[in-house]
């Protein structure tokens, strides 16, 4: 007899099911983009309005990373022991409140607190949002959907791009102000709309509320026309979330996990906090400056397409392993030809496309990685852990590493960090194309 997860698994996708929470999860994902990009365009603007050092520039972009690096352990926690739902509607309305208060900060150390406590809660969305939407993807299409949730952040970093260049015009010392508030209707108005959807069935089966899992199986079952059959809830599982059960489940895939975020996001979130101001120091306005940024993130949305084809054609390992070098190369050119002009921006623009290849199969391929029961902690440990270390590269990256080492061979650095996580990728974890969930060993055995 199947099992209830499996019901779920082998499920017909359909848009006005499993597609809907495919949206709305990924609407906020959409907002975490939006947010991460805009502590790029507002470093500028609020480094002239309050007189900032480079340091303390570097604090705009710190404070928001680490307070999601915060938000990513405690959501995926919360997920994992109290349910995906309840985390999933949460996440998004405390980001609007500290979101709203940090608009009208009246001074710096203020706004960065403010901006801490809005990246808490966004902090949760990525662990607790992809957690979601896998467990109630179909199997063979689960690489796909998970790839293509990706989708949403360039979507999102490109929103926010188009809106800091539209609003140009407007005088500096309020445009940061409008640029915090114009994303936070949206945001409320998502929140409401999370509230509408279904528990995981995979999550009450593995806690033990079978009841209702069989709602929300059988109701699936329904409404995407599936043929009903008999099925079994599976047993309890005794694994525990935590820190000390991520690595105690297998050291050897949380390593990788973590390598591959911390270098592959440090590379991302380098580039996108800091490239506006990257772009003005060379002699770009405002708006050459805006434009150039929301390139970048502009052509990652065909290299989220690109990805969600390439995932369950060549499978998670090889992806990865090809696109994050090649990404760290593209920056490495970007910045040898910055004084070049359309050379550098050319070589912005292929890794803009590249490494929006290299994000979504990342993203897919660590929450497959876990159990059902460590699958939003274990993702949330990871993004948490590249949170901090993202969180306090925009500082040193201001700080110390681009005047004192020059931007092709700091960006040659993080590269050479990537190259180093994908080699330990191909030697220490499994490949996950093709498999069920919670049927990896604790100990895989390498696969290349």
């Amino acid at each position: 007899m199947k099992t209830g997860e499996q019901i779920v698994q082998e499920l017909p996708w359909k848009w006005a099911v499993q597609g809907r929470i495919f949206i709305i999860g990924g609407l906020g994902f959409m907002f975490d983009a939006w947010d991460v990009a805009l502590n790029g365009f507002l470093t500028p603007l609020l480094g002239a309005y309050w007189d900032l050092s480079q340091a303390e520039r570097g604090l705009v972009a710190t404070g928001n990373l680490i307070g999601m690096a915060v938000g990513a352990v405690v959501w995926g926690t919360i997920a994992d022991r109290l349910g995906r739902k309840r985390a999933f509607t949460l996440t998004l309305l405390i980001f609007a409140l500290f979101s709203i208060l940090g608009a009208f900060s009246p001074n710096f150390e203020l706004f960065v607190l403010l901006r801490f406590c809005a990246g808490f809660g966004l902090g949760g969305c990525i662990p607790v949002d992809y957690a979601l939407v896998g467990e109630f993807s179909p199997r063979r299409i689960r690489g796909k959907v998970l790839s293509a949730m990706d989708g949403w952040w360039p979507i999102g970093a490109t929103i926010c791009g188009v809106v800091a260049t539209l609003l140009v015009p407007i005088d500096g010392d309020i445009r940061w102000r409008i640029m915090l508030l114009f994303m936070i209707l949206p945001a409320l108005l998502l929140f409401w709309v999370r509230r509408g959807i279904p528990e995981s069935p995979i999550y009450l089966a593995n806690v033990g509320r079978d009841a209702e899992a069989r709602a929300v199986i059988d109701d699936m079952v329904t409404r995407t026309g599936a043929e009903p059959q008999q099925y079994a809830i599976a047993a309890q599982t005794t694994v525990k979330s935590g820190l000390k059960s991520v690595w105690s489940y297998s050291p050897r895939i949380t390593s990788t996990a973590w390598l591959l975020f911390v270098s592959i996001l440090l590379l991302y979130y380098a580039a996108l906090s800091w490239m506006p101001s990257i772009l003005r120091r060379e002699g770009y306005d405002d708006f050459a400056a805006f434009a150039g940024t929301t390139l970048m993130t502009a052509v990652g949305i065909l290299g989220v397409a690109v990805s969600a084809y390439l995932v369950e054609v060549v499978g998670r390992k090889w992806v990865i392993g090809i696109s994050g070098p090649i990404a760290g190369g593209a920056l490495v050119l970007f910045a040898v030809m910055l004084d070049v002009g359309s050379g550098a921006l050319l070589w912005l623009a292929v890794f803009g496309f590249v490494i929006q290849i290299a994000i979504p199969v990342l993203y897919c391929y660590v929450s497959e990685l876990y159990p059902t029961p460590l699958r939003a902690s274990g993702f949330g440990y990871a993004s948490s852990v590249s949170r901090v270390a993202t969180g306090f590269a925009p500082l040193l990256f201001g700080s110390v590493m681009w005047p004192v080492l020059g931007l092709p061979l700091t960006f040659a650095i993080v590269t050479g960090f990537v190259v180093f996580a994908v080699l330990w990728m191909a030697y220490a974890a499994p490949e996950t194309k093709g498999r069920a969930l919670d049927t990896l060993t604790e100990e895989p055995a390498p696969i290349s």
